[in-house]
């Protein structure tokens, strides 16, 4: 079976400029919110839900990132002192702000797992999206890996026309959820319809033993 991505409406002059400086705003938001829930213990898990991290295979690489904009910045503003002092103040702050969304981006991913409870699944990826799915929404849940390049989040169509949002980490989804119908969600490029959601989960086999806790008996998996 094959699989077509669907196509991103394009934003050109002012509808792009908006969309880049919301989107800004937001990331900036969200990380200062992360960075709280981060240093206060306060993970974003409802009440008897179960939280499962997916940040596992990408941590490596966002500390690293993390060290190298906090060296960056050091060495920038050293260099700028002495050289270029009337852009210190304004290279410092930008800086400074970059390194926030760092950590924003990492802590987001720490303090936002996917969470499994009476209610339903949480399906997420760090601070920017969450999608609540009840467990009336949900048709079946099963472990399945499955491998898709591209862009995150990533909407693929098969040629019987069903949609499938893939919330993946490293290219990878080890998580399929079909939905009793199609729903609309709405995720950082704008609103998509899909019939399933892929997810990726660190404990896979655990995300699994938590469906068969909390979803009602008489529903099939």
């Amino acid at each position: 079976m094959t699989t077509t991505t669907t196509p991103q409406p394009r934003r050109t002059g002012w509808r792009l400029a908006g969309y880049l400086v919301r989107r800004a705003t937001m990331l900036e938001v969200h990380g200062y919110q992360s960075i709280y829930r981060f240093l206060f213990r306060r993970p974003k898990v409802p009440p008897g839900a179960t939280g499962f991290s997916y940040h596992r295979s990408v941590l490596q690489i966002l500390i690293v990132f993390v060290v190298v904009s906090a060296v960056e910045l050091v060495v920038v503003d050293v260099v700028v002192q002495r050289w270029w002092p009337q852009m210190r103040i304004p290279l410092l702050v930008l800086g400074c702000w970059g390194l926030i969304l760092m950590f924003g981006l990492l802590f987001g991913m720490l303090t936002r797992p996917h969470a499994i409870g009476p209610q339903g699944i949480r399906v997420r990826s760090g601070a920017e999206i969450d999608i609540p799915l009840s467990w009336n929404d949900i048709y079946s849940v099963t472990r399945r890996k499955d491998m898709v390049e591209g862009k995150q989040p990533r909407v693929t169509v098969d040629d019987n026309g069903d949609a499938t949002l893939h919330m993946r980490m490293q290219n990878e989804t080890n998580i399929e959820v079909k939905l009793e119908r199609p729903m609309s969600f709405r995720l950082p490029h704008g609103i998509e319809t899909v019939g399933q959601v892929n997810l990726y989960a660190d404990d896979a086999k655990g995300f699994m033993e938590a469906v068969r806790q909390h979803r009602p008996a008489a529903a099939p998996m």
